[in-house]
């Protein structure tokens, strides 16, 4: 396993981004049945190399899952400055949603409980979306009593919701994101009926 005080030659770094990737499209296709051979192979690189990488498939998983988390949060932090708050918001929801909708691998979250990296990252995009959802509530364009963890909860709802759905259409999951986004408004806004869950 590489050292992660080290850092990784080019070839290495394109390694890794090539097993990330493979390891996505293989878990997507494939769900949990896909092996580490499997990964390699799509890749284009020897099984050996997978594993110079990642211990095993459970760090692997953690790999993409945290790099998921980091990407989101980048995006999220691109968003600080918008000039428009509630538009910026919107735009972070469409974009996870978007994203989840392409590739589609929540099933894997269950599988990082108690990983460090993966929690830290988890933490760090929380607190990213927690500073977005607060710049749109002092802008008046999401309702006073709305949380970051309230938007947290929501961002995968959008994706979920169309798995109620026989066959949808690829972007069926933007009305939802839709209806979620009117919720967030002010304007007709009903006193919510319990508190915000806390951030764990």
């Amino acid at each position: 396993m590489t050292s992660p005080h080290r850092p990784l030659r080019a070839d290495a770094t394109r390694n890794r981004a090539a097993l990330l990737a493979a390891a996505e499209a293989e878990f997507t296709e494939r769900g949990l049945d896909a092996s580490m051979a499997d990964i390699a192979r799509r890749a284009g690189v020897a099984k050996g190399t997978v594993f110079r990488h990642f211990a095993s498939k459970e760090e692997l998983i953690a790999a993409i899952v945290a790099g998921h988390f980091r990407a989101l949060s980048e995006y999220a932090r691109a968003l600080d400055d918008a000039s428009d708050p509630g538009g910026a918001l919107v735009e972070f929801l469409a974009e996870a949603a978007g994203g989840q909708a392409h590739h589609d691998l929540s099933f894997l979250q269950t599988l990082t409980e108690g990983d460090s990296s993966v929690a830290a990252a988890r933490d760090q995009l929380h607190a990213d979306v927690e500073r977005l959802v607060a710049r749109a509530r002092d802008a008046g364009a999401v309702r006073g009593d709305v949380t970051g963890t309230d938007v947290w909860v929501l961002i995968c709802a959008p994706v979920h919701a169309t798995g109620y759905v026989r066959d949808p259409a690829p972007d069926l999951w933007r009305r939802y994101l839709a209806i979620i986004v009117d919720g967030l408004r002010p304007a007709g806004a009903q006193p919510l009926p319990v508190p915000p869950p806390t951030w764990p």
